[in-house]
């Protein structure tokens, strides 16, 4: 089933998700509707916040992108619980975009490798270093998980060039071609 993404402004986005044990209900079905729901908007992740639960789970769909980066053939992994423990010291800036944000995208400058914990749909543990492009989707992705969107991350002059979209997010102004919940709806 496709649900509703959260735009800028609905405060699920600003909360610090809590974790999850293997007993949160239809948690497969939750899974499944995650991937549905980012699939039909063309993401590559997508956090529980983006569809209303405050909850520790992320879905990421890099196969998308198999054909300019072969390495992410058939990549599509769910993390549950994750965190991240430490970053190393390079960082790079690339252009991002979020579906709870659209029609914003402005450059990021993040850690090329980090090292992470979480688990599996099956909760199997897991305690890894990422880098390169995936290691910047978990960044974005588990920044929802902690309270935090993109917009956060870019100088004050940026975000003030944005702030007529932004607002137009809280206003429930703005248009998509994938089904969403703004704050006044």
């Amino acid at each position: 089933m496709i649900l509703p993404i959260y735009l800028y402004g609905q405060p699920v986005l600003r909360d610090v998700a809590k974790d999850i044990d293997a007993t949160y209900p239809e948690l497969k079905k939750l899974v499944a509707d995650m991937y549905e729901t980012m699939d039909n908007a063309d993401g590559v992740g997508l956090a529980a916040p983006q569809v209303g639960l405050p909850i520790r789970v992320v879905v990421v769909n890099l196969d998308v992108l198999s054909d300019s980066m072969p390495e992410y053939k058939d990549f599509r992994r769910t993390y549950i619980n994750a965190h991240i423990i430490e970053t190393g010291e390079e960082t790079v800036s690339m252009e991002e975009g979020c579906l709870s944000l659209p029609g914003i995208h402005e450059n990021v400058k993040r850690p090329t490798k980090i090292h992470v914990r979480y688990m599996d749909e099956d909760f199997n543990e897991h305690d890894e270093w990422v880098e390169g492009y995936l290691a910047r989707v978990m960044q974005h992705e588990f920044d929802h998980l902690d309270g935090h969107v993109f917009v956060d991350r870019i100088s004050p002059l940026r975000r003030q060039m944005n702030k007529r979209k932004l607002t137009a997010m809280v206003e429930g102004k703005t248009r998509c071609d994938y089904k969403v919940k703004s704050y006044k709806k």
